[in-house]
């Protein structure tokens, strides 16, 4: 059946069907999968109500960039310590505790009466955002090893998934006036229930050899294009998820509604390239992906910056999630193979380093907004994209 279905679909088509057929077949990959999604589906949820806490707690976009730094300071600051708590509880473990860490954490900043303890809550949801970011990673790794498979690329396709489906589902819950105090607490349970679900099968991955547990290696060189590249492609991605909705509310005058779709434009485009990325890398090849991808996104958060409506801004995000797509699967799958870095201090320095975009961007953005406006700190978010297809052609993948 599976065979007549195929050859009746064009050649092009047959390699992605069959992969995704194969992927959503896998339990374990699949698992996995849901991981992914399930850690976005709260971030989705989460950046739709960016403009209501800014406005809630009166921040200028200035305050609020520096706000935001707290999550990426949490990143940064559990990232050196992942590979040890994961060489002590083993991945799946590790991944199931920091599940239900991220969903509790989630709960705190929608609720926070004050600055400060936004702050305390973004800065946990940022510690165990980076160990599930490292663990769920290395578990998609797991997956390809012991059963070879080629699911990196799908895995984060399921994160942007969640990512589009929280902000779809935050912006029904905005037109319905129900609180976001309400709405997200409510998304935590949820994800509670599947994580509680998925426990068992993830503890079922078999756990592949890595030579180290070290979280942290000084990066060579080609692991340092590697950083830089990825640097350039958490501040895009940053731009969409701190950003986006405060630039169509604010500065495009967009309603609540509109302005929560600008994250599910950007995860729509994301999660259809990384559903496709699985068969079309290794046919096109991962470094020509990457410089079209740069000029891509560069596109989008121009034609954002330069058409100044909300539909010019939706479509940049969406070019910004398609330019974004396969960034991220490339970058991980090559800081594992790194020659002469053990797959785990690769991917943890590789992770450490490359948040630091998440950690640069919202309060560059906010600064530039205050001083000459959002669309400025837009800008350079584009130029940065174009630096990132400039280092692709130079590194070795």
């Amino acid at each position: 059946m599976e065979t007549s279905t195929l050859s009746s679909l064009p050649a092009a088509d047959r390699p992605l069907l069959r992969n995704l057929m194969t992927y959503f077949g896998h339990a374990q990959a699949r698992a996995v999968g849901l991981v992914f999604a399930s850690d976005s589906l709260l971030f989705g949820s989460w950046v739709a109500h960016i403009p209501h806490i800014k406005q809630k707690l009166e921040l200028t976009d200035g305050e609020l960039g520096l706000t935001l730094f707290a999550m990426p300071a949490g990143l940064l600051t559990m990232n050196p310590l992942t590979g040890y708590i994961i060489g002590k509880l083993g991945q799946a473990r590790a991944c199931f505790w920091a599940a239900v860490g991220l969903a509790l954490a989630m709960c705190l900043p929608i609720n926070a009466p004050n600055v400060l303890i936004l702050v305390l809550g973004l800065y946990l949801v940022g510690l165990a955002s980076a160990l599930i970011n490292v663990a769920m990673n290395t578990l998609a790794t797991d997956v390809e090893k012991s059963s070879g498979l080629s699911i990196m690329s799908s895995c984060h396709g399921m994160w942007s998934v969640g990512g589009m489906l929280g902000s779809t589902i935050a912006g029904v819950v905005i037109s319905l006036n129900i609180a976001p105090e309400v709405h997200l607490p409510l998304m935590a349970g949820l994800t509670l229930l599947l994580t509680l679900a998925l426990k068992p099968v993830l503890e079922g991955i078999p756990v592949q050899p890595t030579g180290t547990q070290a979280s942290f290696v000084m990066p060579n060189l080609n692991l340092l294009l590697m950083i830089l590249i990825g640097l350039a492609l958490a501040m895009g991605e940053g731009t969409a998820f701190d950003w986006s909705a405060v630039y169509l509310r604010e500065s495009l005058g967009a309603s609540s509604q509109i302005a929560a779709l600008g994250f599910g434009a950007f995860s729509l485009t994301m999660t259809l390239g990384r559903f496709m990325g699985d068969s079309l890398i290794p046919r096109l090849g991962a470094k020509r992906f990457l410089q079209l991808g740069g000029v891509v996104a560069a596109s989008g958060l121009f034609l954002a910056v330069l058409v100044p409506t909300p539909l010019a801004a939706l479509v940049g995000f969406a070019l910004l999630g398609a330019g974004c797509s396969l960034g991220a699967p490339i970058l991980y799958s090559a800081a594992l193979r790194v020659p002469g870095i053990p797959p785990a201090a690769g991917l943890a320095t590789f992770a450490t380093f490359s948040f630091i975009g998440f950690l640069a961007g919202p309060p560059i953005i906010g600064f530039v907004s205050d001083a000459f406006g959002l669309s400025f700190g837009i800008a350079f978010v584009g130029f940065m994209m174009l630096l990132s297809a400039g280092l692709a052609k130079i590194v070795k993948l």
